[in-house]
């Protein structure tokens, strides 16, 4: 039995402690919004925050998150309403949207450490996180935006 903090909520969960957080994310806590990509830690897709930290849940396993702070998309905010989630969809980023919780939940730890990154910055932040539609610039633009609503 594990027992860790999701978005805030005291769980436990009774998993194999070498199963993948992200497992036990979609299938246990049935929180959905964390993607399965690669299983490799090549995508990004499964991206969370532990301890305020992005991390692919797809190879951390249950053993090691014991007594943390798990956020996933569903917990960036209460209402969806998170600067970056308004900025996705005002430069209308997502095309097929699989990527895009693990894109935000990546651009969400720039956000914390720097408020206005450049460019530059953006793109090396980014640089774990792939998309297959090619949305690159759009998700520069909405982080560029979410940057400014400070």
């Amino acid at each position: 039995m594990a027992t860790f903090k999701v978005n805030g909520n005291p769980v436990d969960v009774d998993a194999n402690p070498d199963t993948p957080l992200m497992w036990v994310i979609r299938e246990h806590l049935k929180l959905t919004g964390t993607k399965f990509g690669c299983g490799a830690g090549l995508c990004g897709a499964c991206t969370v925050h532990v301890d305020g930290a992005a991390v692919f849940s797809c190879r951390t396993p249950l053993s090691t998150v014991e007594g943390r702070e798990i956020t996933t998309i569903e917990g960036l905010s209460a209402d969806s309403n998170h600067r970056l989630q308004k900025a996705w969809i005002a430069e209308q980023v997502p095309q097929c949207g699989y990527c895009q919780p693990g894109q935000i939940m990546k651009a969400a730890t720039l956000l914390k450490r720097n408020e206005n990154p450049t460019r530059q910055e953006i793109v090396n932040h980014m640089n774990t996180n792939l998309c297959r539609c090619g949305t690159y610039s759009k998700i520069i633009k909405a982080i560029q935006r979410a940057a400014k609503e400070v």
